[in-house]
Formats: structure tokens, sequence, C-alpha cells
């Protein structure tokens, strides 16, 4: 608690030191700056990058495709893998608000619904495109 604060004169002098040594750091890195790119090599072209090659398409998986749904409307479905999609069926009557909202979530992932009496059900193509 005894400790003198210093005075604005003091500090006032400590601040100009600061921008004295500051004002030499700044002179030594704009020399050495001067000297590196006096003594630097032409810098090299950038190497030809080889084309990527094709990746193969990505295939979904039934757990993939359950992540697009929350977990409310996916306990409401079935899924099965066969062939190129992923099936999806109601577990139980969705409502139009939940089919509404289950059929814009299997659009924006690829898929359609089919419309085929109690055989109707969504899919979604297991190839990404």
């Amino acid at each position: 608690m005894g400790e003198k604060k210093p005075s604005v004169e003091e500090l006032a002098q400590r601040i100009d030191q600061l921008l004295v040594v500051l004002r030499d750091i700044s002179e030594d890195l704009a020399d050495i700056a001067k000297q590196l790119k006096a003594g630097a090599p032409e810098p090299l072209p950038a190497p030809a990058t080889p084309s990527p090659p094709t990746p193969a398409a990505r295939v979904r998986s039934v757990a993939d495709v359950r992540t697009i749904f929350p977990k409310e409307l996916e306990a409401m479905l079935f899924f099965e893998e066969t062939g190129n999609y992923i099936v999806i069926k109601p577990r139980q009557y969705l409502g139009s608000e939940n089919f509404a909202k289950i059929a814009s979530l299997v659009r924006s992932s690829g898929g359609e619904y089919i419309s085929a009496g109690k055989e109707s059900h969504f899919r979604v193509p297991r190839e990404l495109r």
C-alpha cells in the first residue's frame, strides 16, 4: 500500500523511451526486409496442380438419411435400404402437417414420394449427386 504512484511527467518520459525503442526496432525490421528482398531468389512459379481424381459416388446409409429428420419425425418412420434407394415408410398415421414436413425434407435430399396405395412411401437415392 505504500507504493508511490508515478507522476504524469514520469509516465510521459517512459512512453517517450518506449517510442524510441519501438522506432529502433521498426528501422531494424525495415533493414532486414530490404536485405531479404535483395538477396532472395526469384519466386518459383506455382507448381501445376494435377486435376483431382473423380471421386467415387458417395453412397448414403440408413443412418445418414435418419440424420435428416428431427427426432420426433424420425420416431414415426421406418427406414429400409433397397437397391439404389433408402425407403421410408410411416409407422403410424402422419397427419397432413407431419407428412408435409417429411416430404419437404425428403425432397431437399433429392428424394421423392411414391404414391402406391398401401405401399406408398418416400424414397431417397443412396447415391449422392
